[in-house]
């Protein structure tokens, strides 16, 4: 019927729709079907959308029935586009005033923020934190305010007041939407019917009041079978004054919103002070006691009355505690608490959130007040429900005693060491069993038990450990706190190990085993170097009873280049130290390297050890047309060159085996198989003990000299410069001028040089021409002579292959080295004048005058 309905009403609309088209006017004939969307302006489109939202359509049903009355689909799209982007789609059936509701809020907000208690940190009282549930209400960041919410279902039980906003909707049938405040007088007035009286009635009462007066305009909503039907709702809420009394932080008439409890109400005041209570708190009503808070159901059960809704001109009193008991010791809540009349001490210590694990539950000491003085009663566990508590009891809970009532400790060479629990007739032997029997190296000769005697003394019981096992001792009986160690054979001795040094791969000490020879202990070690003379090894071993001087046993002994079995091998001991030493014509490569104006420059390996300068020259081809054979250098390391010894030089050469293999994806298996071995041959290498120690005796000794000689610096290199005459050895090959080559010289051979470098104190350090028969004296004068301060005395030349000649002089006649191609001149300064000071120049002058006088009187 409802539907037959709605479709007349929209066939009315689309008519009025139609009629009121520019178009329409012209035509005579109103066809749905020719309506035409474009043509429509938005207003028409708007007064259609609202027509259809106050029919009860949906934007959804209202296209839907349009289309079914013969629209075209591509029109009813077309108005759908129009629809949405006007925003006129309706998806409800509510009046356009309705969908403008706003949500529920709170009236005078600020006259209710205004009245909470501010400024906690300065009167928070320090000692209330002691008190159970003190700081509910107060604390210093609190979080837990009982702030009602707002978004909740309108409660049944609330009162309606003045102030309050009503909605009213009815639907079904008829629609209608009402909203109304209750006006001082407690009515609201609905348009149409009148003043309806609500006033102090709740939710419920008001919706059958309000149903009553309507169903005479509406009489669907009465009757068996209603279809018209009716529901009141709260909009706003309002505030109520509620007035706290008594015990409390802030006393005083507070403003609340309408939906406030009894908790609301004691955040803002603070809640209860150190002398409130919080196990007794009043609600008054109209002079009337309606209920009684006690705030430990909700810290403890957590079933605090929270719906026992305010209304307005309530009174809350919180009257001074009833008493109070304090607890201490093991319990989870160690804090005072307020107990009623009829509360007994278990239900005071489930105030306490019950005993913690270390409790002792059996029995709780109980301070209480006699008369003018206190008394210690006990109370045992199946007294707790029956004992009652009085003000100004102090319970205590012990804890329990840190001994072990049955324990006993097996320790040393057992395979399950640790603690155990002492039955009855527990004895050693069992006691053994139960720790899964001894170690392969116990020593059973002896065990001792360490057993406290009741005075917590102890005393030590040694047994004959193999006797007992093998029955021929009886066995022993084991009391509490008995502490049975079983010794390992290797505690009376010590660990035994062998040491291996020289050319193996991973020198070190060893773990001794019975029966080992050198070939095992060398494989240990990953194997001989290749440097190792395998026929010269010795064995140092430690002597027990040894002459005085004699210091160890040295047993020589060989092995097997591939390490088989060697019957003549010798056994190794304990202690022992197997020495592989090096073979004497083991040498590695060394390269020298030539550089400059030869015909081949480059490196040279060195082929024999007598192999010199003139040598190496000629195995560079000779020199060039270009050579300067006077500048030639020799650089040669020093004993402070960091040289790579021959076991960090194989490691650096296989690294870099290592790392080439690991670039191809594709290797062999005999590849695969040497990357194996090198990551597991290839351990971190230390520098050689003796040349490092070597190599610092000679830098401290160095120091040591500069240390004790002022103005004396030494400068460590590790590479320095020989000075030799290539033309001569060239020349003569062989002689006391050719050197012998060392590793890592390099012998460097420059052009034929034509300048002259300047240094020091002269006038315009610069650099020369070289001028052919010149002196020394003509290149000083060229860069503008000496400087006031040039010591001239000690005026040196460098010559291009790094020897230095100095200025000579006799009896005031300066004789000046020669200056060749290449060379530097060097002029020294004579430093800084330091004047005489007056006793110095006192002394000269007596010295001279002393002088004179001596002379005059020898010539006299």
């Amino acid at each position: 019927m409802i539907l037959s309905k709605r479709l007349w009403y929209f066939f009315i609309l689309l008519c009025a729709l139609t009629w009121s088209s520019p178009e329409a006017y012209s035509q005579q004939v109103q066809d749905v079907t020719s309506i035409k969307v474009d043509e429509l302006t938005d207003a028409q489109i708007e007064e259609l959308v609202r027509r259809a939202q106050e029919a009860g359509l949906s934007t959804s049903e209202f296209l839907q029935m349009a289309q079914l009355r013969g629209m075209p689909s591509v029109e009813v799209e077309k108005l759908r586009s129009r629809i949405e982007s006007l925003n006129l789609d309706a998806g409800t059936m509510r009046e356009s005033n309705v969908s403008r509701r706003d949500p529920r809020k709170q009236v005078d907000l600020n006259q209710i923020t205004q009245g909470l208690i501010q400024a906690q940190e300065v009167i928070e009282n320090p000692t209330s934190g002691e008190i159970f549930g003190s700081n509910l209400f107060y604390q210093k960041n609190r979080r837990l305010s009982f702030e009602p919410s707002l978004n909740q279902a309108t409660p049944k039980s609330y009162v309606l007041g003045p102030g309050d906003l009503v909605y009213v909707d009815i639907y079904g049938q008829s629609e209608k939407y009402y909203e109304a405040t209750v006006n001082p007088d407690g009515a609201i007035l609905l348009d149409n019917i009148g003043p309806v009286s609500v006033s102090g009635k709740t939710i419920e009462e008001a919706t059958g009041i309000i149903k009553g007066r309507i169903a005479r305009f509406y009489p669907g909503l009465s009757g068996a079978n209603p279809s018209t039907f009716l529901q009141v709702t709260l909009g706003n809420v309002r505030t109520i004054k509620v007035h706290i009394l008594g015990e409390v932080r802030l006393p005083g008439t507070f403003t609340l919103s309408a939906f406030s409890t009894v908790f609301n109400a004691l955040y803002a005041a603070g809640g209860p002070n150190e002398n409130g209570t919080m196990r007794a708190i009043k609600l008054m009503r109209n002079n009337k006691q309606v209920a009684e808070i006690d705030v430990y159901e909700l810290l403890i059960k957590g079933t605090a009355n929270l719906d026992l809704q305010l209304q307005d001109q309530d009174v809350i009193l919180v009257q001074p505690f009833l008493s109070r008991a304090k607890v201490t010791g093991e319990v989870k809540r160690p804090l005072t608490f307020e107990v009623k009349p009829d509360d007994n001490l278990e239900d005071l210590i489930r105030y306490a959130g019950g005993f913690t694990d270390l409790a002792f539950k059996d029995r709780i000491a109980i301070a209480r007040i006699t008369g003018n003085q206190r008394s210690v009663s006990d109370v045992y566990q199946n007294q707790f429900g029956m004992f009652i508590l009085k003000g100004g009891d102090e319970v205590t809970v012990g804890r329990i005693l840190d001994r072990y009532s049955n324990r006993v400790q097996i320790k040393g060479a057992v395979f399950r060491p640790g603690t155990f629990a002492l039955s009855e007739g527990l004895t050693l032997s069992q006691l053994i069993k139960n720790a899964d029997g001894l170690k392969g190296d116990a020593y059973t000769q002896r065990a001792s038990i360490l057993r406290t005697k009741d005075d917590f003394s102890s005393e030590v019981i040694e047994v004959n450990l193999k006797a007992i096992l093998d029955g021929t001792n009886s066995d022993i009986k084991l009391q509490r706190e008995d502490v049975i160690r079983i010794a390992s054979i290797y505690d009376i001795q010590n660990e035994r190990y062998v040491q291996i040094l020289g050319e193996v791969k991973r020198p070190g000490t060893y773990p001794f085993s019975q029966g080992m020879t050198p070939e095992e202990l060398i494989l240990l070690a990953g194997g001989l170097q290749e440097s190792a003379n395998t026929q010269d090894i010795e064995i140092a071993r430690r002597l027990e009873d040894a002459d005085l001087g004699t210091l160890a046993e040295i047993i020589p002994a060989s092995v097997n280049p591939d390490l088989s079995s060697n019957p003549s091998s010798p056994t190794l001991q304990p202690f022992d130290q197997v020495i592989v030493r090096k073979r004497a014509n083991f040498n590695m490569q060394r390269l020298v390297a030539v550089e400059g104006q030869v015909n081949s420059p480059g490196i040279f390996a060195i082929e024999t050890s007598v192999e010199r300068i003139s040598d190496l020259v000629k195995r560079a081809g000779g020199l060039n047309q270009f050579a300067y054979s006077k500048g030639a250098t020799l650089i040669r390391r020093t004993e402070f060159f960091n040289t790579e010894s021959e076991q960090i030089r194989r490691q650096r050469n296989l690294e870099a085996l290592r790392l080439k293999l690991m670039e191809d994806p594709n290797n062999s298996e005999a590849q695969e198989e040497l990357l194996r071995r090198l990551f597991r041959d290839l351990p971190k290498e230390k520098e050689n003990p003796v040349d490092t120690t070597l190599s610092a005796v000679k830098r401290e000794s160095l120091d040591q000299i500069a240390s004790e000689t002022p103005g004396f610096a030494v400068k460590i290199k590790e590479s320095e410069a020989v000075a030799i005459n290539l033309e001569k050895i060239l020349s003569n090959p062989g002689s006391e001028e050719d050197l012998l080559l060392e590793e890592g010289d390099i012998l460097t051979i420059p052009k034929l040089l034509q300048t002259i470098r300047m240094r020091g104190d002269v006038v315009y350090p610069t650099t020369l021409r070289y001028e052919s028969g010149r002196s020394l004296k003509h290149y000083i004068n060229s860069a503008g002579g000496f400087e006031r301060r040039a010591n001239r005395k000690q005026t040196y030349v460098v010559y291009a292959n790094g020897a230095v000649k100095r200025t000579k002089g006799f009896l005031g006649i300066r004789n000046y080295p020669s200056v060749e191609p290449g060379a530097e001149v060097i002029v020294p300064t004579k430093g800084p004048r330091v004047p005489l000071r007056l006793g110095e120049v006192v002394g000269i002058t007596t010295g001279l005058a002393t002088l004179a006088l001596v002379i005059s009187q020898i010539n006299w």
